[in-house]
């Protein structure tokens, strides 16, 4: 993905490539059971967690990166619950697998 801005704030969202799914977001179900939306900060980490995904048999995964203003209102418009992932946060992909948003 080529930024044109470097200077843009960028979030990165997981996307399966499965024809069932695809351009769905990968999302976690929390406690209360609400699906929530991964947003990594740094291309690396959602690399890495796409990479432990597959790994738990989940479907090949593809890094999607947004401005980070456009994903937020995205969300906030379309009532999905969002985390940002920073580089200081640690996520472990769940043991049971979720559905795609």
């Amino acid at each position: 993905f080529f930024n044109p801005n470097p200077a843009t704030p960028m979030l990165r969202s997981l996307v399966g490539s499965e024809m069932c799914i695809r351009d769905r977001a990968y999302s976690v179900t929390d406690d209360d059971g609400n699906q929530i939306l991964y947003l990594f900060e740094e291309e690396d980490d959602a690399v890495r967690y796409a990479l432990l995904l597959e790994n738990s048999d989940y479907p090949e995964m593809h890094v999607l990166e947004v401005e980070d203003e456009v994903m937020l209102r995205t969300c906030e418009v379309h009532n999905y619950n969002y985390t940002v992932i920073t580089s200081n946060d640690i996520v472990i992909p769940p043991k049971v697998r979720h559905d795609f948003i």
